[in-house]
């Protein structure tokens, strides 16, 4: 696949050989970036992509065809770099977490266009196995690190794992999309997300007890 530059005044991106698929999820992508998952039509992703408004048709049968597999792509670098992070619990649970979270928070500033197609489109995650199965597995990473915490309990402490990891995934998620994305929905505040995610997470883990509380001065 090759892209071009055909009009330096406009920035219009020219398809001219090659991939149309991956030409396609690029244009996508941008537009995301620029509009939004919700401020573009089928017709302006293949004008983007610099093709015909029939040509996207030999690869999605529509939009929302097309903004699901931009999604699951964007799940499957997310997994990768949540698992990256989480690196089989090391050195220890609380810091392989701590690792996730941030890992969770640069995906949102890093990524926006992939993050807005997965959590903002609204797509519809029944309807597509694919889809699914990809945000399964990145949300899988999440039940690992749950799964590990609660292992340091005694049986008949231990929180349920998939609720433990559901807080834990909302809390991130939250953080992320309020304070840590790039776009223009970013919210300020007093502290990096990163300290804000730290602290909550910490007041969440001692409150069930899976840290020990700080030493009274």
């Amino acid at each position: 696949m090759s892209w071009s530059r055909d009009d330096q005044a406009t920035g219009r991106r020219g398809y001219h050989h090659g991939n149309l698929r991956e030409a396609l999820i690029r244009a996508a992508l941008n537009l995301i970036a620029e509009k939004g998952p919700a401020g573009f039509t089928f017709a302006d992703a293949a004008r983007s992509a610099g093709v015909s408004s029939a040509a996207p048709y030999r690869h999605f049968r529509d939009r929302q065809a097309l903004l699901a597999d931009v999604a699951r792509r964007g799940f499957e670098l997310f997994e990768e770099r949540l698992d990256r992070a989480w690196n089989e619990g090391r050195p220890d649970p609380f810091v392989a977490f701590e690792n996730v979270g941030r890992a969770y928070l640069a995906f949102a500033r890093e990524e926006p266009a992939f993050y807005s197609a997965m959590f903002e489109a609204g797509l519809p995650f029944d309807g597509d196995p694919e889809l699914r199965d990809a945000a399964d597995r990145a949300f899988a990473v999440l039940r690992r690190a749950a799964d590990a915490f609660c292992a340091r309990l005694p049986s008949d402490r231990r929180p349920p794992a998939l609720m433990m990891s559901l807080h834990l995934w909302a809390l991130a998620h939250g953080i992320a999309s309020l304070f840590a994305r790039a776009d223009g929905g970013r919210r300020k505040l007093p502290m990096s997300p990163e300290e804000l995610l730290e602290a909550g997470v910490l007041v969440y883990l001692r409150g069930l007890r899976l840290i020990d509380d700080p030493p009274k001065a």
